[in-house]
């Protein structure tokens, strides 16, 4: 059987939630939610559903067992093989150790702004930080709502990296306001 070129972003939390315990992917997808981790990654219950059965297909997870509840379809449920271990393994190794350029559009929107006037830059700008704030304030709610469950931190350590992403991204974009504003960056209006 052909093996996995690369595990998706869903193929690695389907494979680290079946390190958990054998699950069915509803409960996988119904977890997934409950951790608020469609925050890092796309994820629909068809689409998860399809995840686990490339999975399945790759002999990265095995099905163990099926079961009904009342009128409700068969489910089947998932547990992690000595192969998924591995290339769940292999695979976080290699996005923790190992930088990548995802080519996020903002630095290249920055790059280029000065293709648009400087009220205007400092404008969209005002708007960007509105939204970073919003979000860093849900960040911030999550945070408080995961540490009152008393859930292990080790399931939402993301929380606390992605804060500290937005809190430089924010302090980085009102530095760069202020330089636009004070002329300490010269700005040609087009």
């Amino acid at each position: 059987m052909p093996a996995l070129t690369q595990l998706t972003p869903l193929g690695v939390a389907s494979l680290a939630l079946l390190a958990e315990r054998p699950m069915h992917p509803y409960e996988m997808y119904q977890l997934l939610m409950a951790r608020s981790e469609d925050r890092l990654l796309k994820v629909r219950p068809g689409t998860l559903y399809h995840a686990v059965g490339r999975l399945s297909e790759h002999g990265l997870v095995d099905a163990v067992g099926t079961d009904r509840e009342g009128n409700r379809p068969e489910r089947t449920t998932y547990e992690i093989s000595q192969a998924g271990r591995r290339a769940l393994t292999s695979r976080l190794e290699d996005m923790l150790a190992v930088p990548a350029n995802e080519y996020p559009e903002f630095p290249l929107a920055i790059a280029e702004a000065h293709n648009l006037p400087r009220g205007q830059v400092l404008e969209l700008l005002d708007r960007r930080l509105e939204a970073l704030v919003v979000r860093l304030l849900d960040l911030e709610h999550g945070e408080r709502v995961v540490t009152g469950r008393r859930i292990e931190k080790k399931y939402w350590i993301d929380l606390c990296y992605q804060q500290t992403l937005l809190r430089a991204d924010i302090g980085w974009i009102r530095s760069f306001q202020e330089d636009l504003r004070t002329g300490r960056i010269g700005w040609e209006s087009p």
